[in-house]
């Protein structure tokens, strides 16, 4: 066989690898089609005036009415705010899991390593209404942190879960609690990833384990913190909404509705759902441009884009 064919051959089997890794990944496909773009079709409902069980084209053609209405309604200012101070706390907050990555990397000790890992990865499989429930027997006025104060002698109980002043602090703790073992990983798998000579070198040269630590394992890590930094900031209003829902009450709501909690409460408890497309519009729109604007700064610093 000549050259050609063996080339001819070659392109035949290519070909034939591509097809088969594109029937592969053509369910995957299906379903991020299905469920990520062809819901879009209904933001077409922003700009009617539209009530269930009439038809669409049947509604009242309101425009950019919605728009303008979430841009200019000073109640919105609170949800805003409470979402940029989640989203502001969760930023700063961001390096915890790499320290607590590094830190796990320093256990010596295989059988403790894994155990801690289990444990801090756990929560995160953990229904966020299992979350509560542990919450409540722990942290209400008669859960178990109040009952070892009053077998103490203090008065009065405090109840964390209905407590204004604190409830950026409490939910900031059950939000790190559930994910900080799970976000570790990725750091994990970082470490994992730095050659083992440069701390075989460093430790010829008499340096010790926090040493080694500084100087070779925060600075192997350092790319993954920035990529992931960038893309929280990028997902800054995009606070959740499973844990808010959940833990919101009466007392706290002001101060724990975040903007995913306020178009569920516009769209499927004050059936306005137009408004809330509206508002989900313009949520989606600004988590673009700040992912945008997070692809940019990373191809400045690292050289190389996110996306």
């Amino acid at each position: 066989m000549d050259n050609t064919s063996r080339a001819g051959v070659k392109r035949a089997g290519l070909r034939k690898k591509n097809w088969e890794l594109f029937f592969a990944a053509l369910p995957l496909m299906l379903l991020v089609i299905l469920f990520f773009y062809v819901p879009l079709g209904g933001w077409i409902i922003s700009v009617f005036e539209y009530r269930p069980g009439r038809a669409l084209f049947s509604s009242t053609f309101i425009g950019f009415k919605y728009f303008k209405m979430f841009l200019t309604d000073r109640a919105v200012i609170r949800v805003l705010l409470n979402t940029v101070i989640f989203s502001g706390i969760g930023i700063l907050l961001s390096p915890l899991p790499m320290v607590f990555a590094i830190g796990l990397n320093e256990i010596r000790v295989n059988r403790l390593k894994k155990i801690f890992q289990t444990m801090t990865t756990l929560p995160n499989f953990i229904s966020v209404i299992i979350v509560y429930s542990l919450a409540f027997a722990m942290f209400s006025s008669e859960g178990l942190f109040n009952s070892i104060l009053v077998s103490r002698g203090s008065d009065p109980t405090v109840n964390f879960l209905s407590n204004k002043d604190i409830v950026y602090i409490f939910q900031t703790f059950v939000s790190q609690w559930r994910y900080i073992g799970w976000n570790a990983i990725i750091y994990m798998a970082a470490i994992a990833g730095i050659d083992q000579e440069l701390y075989e070198a460093a430790r010829i040269d008499g340096a010790g384990r926090l040493r080694c630590a500084w100087n070779i394992t925060v600075p192997g890590v350092m790319p993954t913190y920035i990529v992931l930094f960038l893309l929280s900031v990028a997902n800054f209003v995009n606070t959740g909404f499973e844990q808010y829902f959940v833990f919101q009450n009466p007392v706290v709501y002001n101060q724990i509705e975040v903007l995913d909690l306020y178009i569920y409460k516009m769209g499927l408890k004050l059936f306005d759902y137009s408004y809330a497309t509206a508002v989900g519009i313009l949520k989606s729109f600004v988590s673009i441009a700040l992912l945008t604007m997070a692809n940019v700064i990373a191809k400045q610093v690292r050289g190389t884009s996110i996306f």
